[in-house]
């Protein structure tokens, strides 16, 4: 099976039980390093995830992953928070990231650069309007490479 395939049957397999507890799918990953692979799975709620709550995710996956073996080889499955410094993956990610901020990267330069660090002040009509400094970038979400928020010091 495909790694996208995989993914997706993952993402299928831990949806209900996500969202039955009021968990939110952030990404999952199947990736080789080294001699292993690795599944991880990045939940999150409202008000942040503890190692408890991984843990039942963890449990729920397992069980689902042994009964219905979608992954040939052998792996390690994690399952985790995305951390502080969370990926944006979907325009929902985005619009509720509007007020925090943010690291977003573009495939073509913007404003003459490819990479913008600062608050995202409102994501509407597909662009996002970041403050970086004293500066202002209206980014088309369509050019965005990737997104996360970010811890600015």
């Amino acid at each position: 099976m495909s790694t996208p395939k995989i993914k997706a049957t993952v993402e299928e397999m831990v949806q209900p039980f996500l969202e039955e507890h009021g968990f939110e799918l952030v990404d999952v990953e199947y990736v080789k390093e080294g001699k292993n692979w690795f599944l991880r799975v990045f939940v999150d709620k409202e008000g942040g995830i503890d190692i408890d709550d991984c843990g039942r995710v963890s449990e729920y996956l397992s069980e689902k992953l042994d009964k219905h073996d979608p992954i040939k080889d052998p792996y390690f499955l994690e399952v985790s928070s995305p951390g502080a410094e969370r990926p944006l993956k979907k325009e929902t990610d985005v619009q509720k990231a509007v007020g925090k901020d943010v690291f977003v990267t573009t495939y073509e330069p913007v404003d003459g650069t490819k990479e913008f660090e600062g608050r995202l002040l409102s994501f509407d009509e597909g662009e996002l309007l970041i403050e970086a400094g004293k500066k202002r970038h209206a980014v088309p979400y369509d050019k965005v490479a990737s997104a996360r928020l970010a811890i600015i010091f």
